[in-house]
């Protein structure tokens, strides 16, 4: 742990006000060294702050357990930090440790600019970007050359056998010089660390399969092989996502001719099966005021339902409606029944809690104008409601989802390959080449990927427009979360086994690259369980996964995984943070290991299922039957936990540093177990109309004439905050009926609505009685303006390698404590009140400021 690391751990502790770094030192040895003369009293005093449940003037045995408890939640864990003053001494200390701080960084950046100037990261992203535009690189025999060359020095790198001092130097050296480019801006310096990860994980995994499988045993052989087959899965899918991801395209909105009768009519499907007319509603709506010509515009409601509501709705909103007598093939069939009934050039897809923007068309037309040969363009999908992950851990906001990654980044680099994948809506797809495809792919449950496949086969292109231009509904619930991963899964599965991307004719080395990279992402399955399994094999049962001494397992693994996590930081920390994969693919490995196996074997199995969307929760539960494999899985890793401390016990002296890393490896893997806990708990969701943040200027009405300015908040479907320009003194009492008016697009619209609650300059009202008209003007406003989702990135911080590690650390120990409390209050603890007083005895507390 580092200095600062130490440092604000005592401010945690209360040792100090503040972390300055000359008291830290003297801090640990307060903790480390006891005065003989009062002994654990005056030790046990100065330290009360840090253990506020440990009386240390009479301890007891149960303090044997409280203090570690407490050290391990001080370690991971960031509380408040404590209040308590600090004496004048400390204070000139601080001040004189700071300009001595100050005077070594003057110094040093002297020296750098007197010697190393050409290591200054500016200097070096001029000189990369120099080279990199240099017109020799146009000459594909120089461009060969040097792909041969660099080919041949990284053999040399991964083949070359070191013995434990130079494998240590040469991870050193190289991390120092990652380090230094990673200050460095610019795309040439992440392809290098991409290339410097590639390197040392490729290193690591010649030196398993070449040095560490023992066949002493056939057990020792076949778990050793086991494990590697699951790190050569994972070093594949890490090539294949750096080649992937590589260089996204960015591509550029395509302009409209500026003579709208040029412009081309479009059919727009809303494919709807069972889900509530609340939820159907705002998409109709929006759609139908898309910025297109009306008489080029037709907007169809697909529903495989036939519910009669729906179709008076569509009656009187001047939407179509369209049924089909035989319901075969579920989502797919439905749109294919569609394209025989309709005739538009273009046909948009939107499930139907995508509510689409008003400029959704203009962003995504002009590329088909200008090339005959696009037959596909996708936009992102964007959630305005939480996930079960951002729910359950009270993230939602704060940090990129699970699906950021994808049409975040994937989809960018996806489109440099010409590789963009349809998924299922918020897409524009030409009719013509889609007939020639034969329609929307029907043979297996992911008709999207399967179709856009089908598309490239033929030759034809696709765009995808970074641009997010509409907005839906997450999953409701961790269950159904799983469900739809469970389709994708196997859909993926099935088109890997019947329609192989990288066999048959029409693609390109890269589209079969991004292809296979997404069939093989949901084939993670059985690797993430052996990976949590793994340790058990060495603490339990004495196999043998990693034939070697401790040191070289460490300077092995330890370079592969930190370059790893490096060069993924910067390649994707704006759309995913480090170690997060992980946790995904905890929570579904279980899930969707069998159904992929079985869709391998037996490609055509498995029935399209729909996603519960717009549903609530009226209390917390925990999910027990989707956490039981979680609850196995941690069951066997604090086993192997317990089985290794016995090792560094009572086994031989050499083995202590391999059961060390093994119970490393297993309290990891315990503490993922214990976000997927954490996941599984389903917090309280009662509303049906989730609420989306803005800051827009807005004016409130109220019955005696008088109006008020104000800025909106957060809005729904059903309502509205609004902060005042200054507080109301009256007009805003109980129920009151008020209007709020709204400006877009040079007008202004109004919508009368109650107040639902005020408080100072705050005000909540809701909307209970509008029309269908005004609801669709309040749509515009809202949903449908297109910058509504412009800042959706600005409120989401990047987080380094370390702090997103320690989030994990701490949601980890916030699962497994939540359990802790559940088991005891489920096994009738709680019945007995001196029993749940003890045990509450030994949970962790904030620390205290002691004054002396």
């Amino acid at each position: 742990m580092s200095r600062a690391r130490w440092a604000a751990w005592a401010v945690r502790c209360g040792l100090l006000h503040r972390a300055d770094r000359p008291a830290v030192g003297l801090a640990l040895l307060s903790l480390l060294f006891v005065t003989p003369d009062n002994g654990w009293e005056a030790w046990g005093r100065r330290q009360k702050g840090c253990f506020p449940h440990v009386d240390f003037s009479h301890p007891g045995p149960a303090d044997a357990l409280r203090i570690p408890l407490q050290l391990l939640w001080l370690a991971l864990v960031r509380p408040p930090s404590a209040r308590g003053g600090v004496s004048t001494a400390w204070r000139e200390l601080r001040r004189r440790a700071a300009r001595a701080r100050s005077a070594l960084r003057a110094h040093r950046a002297r020296l750098a600019a007197r010697h190393l100037a050409w290591l200054v990261p500016e200097r070096l992203n001029r000189a990369s970007a120099r080279v990199a535009g240099n017109a020799a690189w146009q000459s594909a025999a120089l461009r060969y050359a040097c792909g041969l060359v660099a080919m041949a020095l990284v053999a040399v790198c991964v083949t070359t056998p070191f013995d434990d001092a130079s494998q240590a130097l040469f991870f050193a050296a190289l991390l120092l010089i990652a380090l230094w480019v990673n200050r460095v801006p610019g795309q040439a310096c992440t392809l290098m660390l991409m290339v410097f990860s590639m390197v040392m994980s490729t290193r690591y995994i010649w030196w398993r399969a070449t040095s560490t499988i023992n066949d002493d045993t056939w057990l020792n052989l076949a778990f050793g092989l086991m494990l590697l087959a699951a790190e050569i899965f994972a070093w594949i899918v890490l090539s294949l996502g750096f080649f992937q991801s590589s260089w996204a395209l960015k591509r550029r909105v395509a302009p409209l001719p500026d003579d709208r009768a040029l412009w081309p009519a479009v059919d727009v499907f809303i494919p709807i099966y069972n889900e509530p007319l609340r939820v159907l509603r705002p998409t109709v709506m929006s759609a139908l005021e898309m910025d297109w010509p009306p008489d080029k515009l037709r907007v169809h409601i697909l529903d495989d339902g036939c519910r009669e509501e729906v179709r008076e709705f569509a009656a009187g909103i001047g939407a179509g409606y369209i049924t089909r007598p035989v319901h075969k093939h579920a989502k797919a069939g439905n749109i294919n029944h569609a394209l025989t009934v309709t005739s538009a050039g273009f046909i948009a897809v939107f499930d139907c809690d995508h509510i689409p923007t008003r400029s959704f068309l203009r962003s995504t037309m002009g590329g088909f104008l200008s090339d005959g040969k696009l037959a596909l363009v996708q936009t992102p999908h964007h959630f305005f409601s939480a996930d079960p992950f951002e729910r359950n851990l009270e993230t939602h906001g704060k940090m990129p989802n699970e699906g950021e990654l994808f049409y975040g980044r994937v989809q960018d680099g996806n489109d440099l390959w010409n590789a963009t994948f349809f998924c299922g809506s918020c897409a524009v797809l030409r009719r013509s080449h889609l007939v020639e495809a034969g329609g929307i792919a029907v043979d297996t449950v992911t008709e999207d990927a399967h179709t856009s496949l089908r598309l490239h086969r033929l030759g034809y292109r696709s765009a995808y427009i970074n641009v997010v231009q509409a907005a839906g509904l997450a999953t409701e619930s961790l269950s159904a979360h799983i469900g739809q991963r469970i389709r994708w899964a196997r859909g993926m599965a099935q088109i890997f086994r019947s329609d192989n991307p990288v066999l048959g004719k029409g693609l390109t080395l890269p589209q079969r690259f991004c292809y296979l990279n997404a069939m093989l992402h949901f084939l993670n399955g059985a690797p993430r369980l052996i990976f949590l399994t793994a340790p058990m094999v060495f603490l339990i049962f004495h196999v043998y996964t990693i034939y070697a001494q401790a040191l070289s397992i460490v300077l092995y693994v330890v370079p592969h995984m930190a370059f790893s996590v490096l060069a993924n930081s910067r390649l994707n920390g704006r759309f995913r943070r480090s170690f997060w994969g992980e946790v995904y693919e905890t929570v579904l490995a279980w899930y969707i290991v069998i159904p992929t196996t079985a869709a391998l074997l037996f490609p055509g199995l498995g029935t399209f299922n729909v996603t519960a969307k717009g549903g609530v929760m009226d209390e917390d539960f925990v999910d027990w039957r989707i956490a039981k494999p979680y609850l196995v899985l941690l069951g066997f890793n604090l086993l192997g936990i317990g089985f290794g401390a016995w090792r560094m016990a009572a086994g031989p002296h050499f083995e202590m540093g391999t059961a060390v890393i093994n119970m490393l490896w297993a309290g990891y893997n315990a503490m993922l177990l214990g976000v997927a806990l954490a996941v599984a708990r389903e917090l309280r969701q009662v509303r049906a109309a989730h609420r989306v943040r803005a800051s827009r200027q807005a004016a409130l009405h109220l019955p005696d004439g008088r109006v008020h300015r104000c800025r909106m908040l957060d809005y729904s479907e059903g309502g509205m905050a609004l902060q005042l320009a200054r507080e109301p003194r009256s007009g805003m009492d109980g129920d009151a009926e008020l209007t709020v008016s709204l400006r877009q697009d040079g007008r202004s619209y109004a919508f009368p609505c109650r107040m639902a609650f005020s408080s100072g300059d705050r005000v909540s009202v809701r909307f209970p009685d509008l029309t269908l008209a005004q609801r669709s003007e309040l749509m515009q406003c809202t949903f449908g303006r297109p910058d509504a989702w412009a800042e959706r990135e600005t409120r989401k911080r990047e987080r380094n390698p370390l702090g997103s590690a320690l989030d994990i650390f701490h949601l980890g120990w916030l699962g497994l404590k939540g359990l802790w409390l559940l088991a005891a209050s489920s096994l009738g603890i709680g019945r007995r009140p001196a029993s749940v007083l003890w045990l509450l005895s030994l949970l962790p507390r904030q620390p205290i400021s002691i004054r002396d």
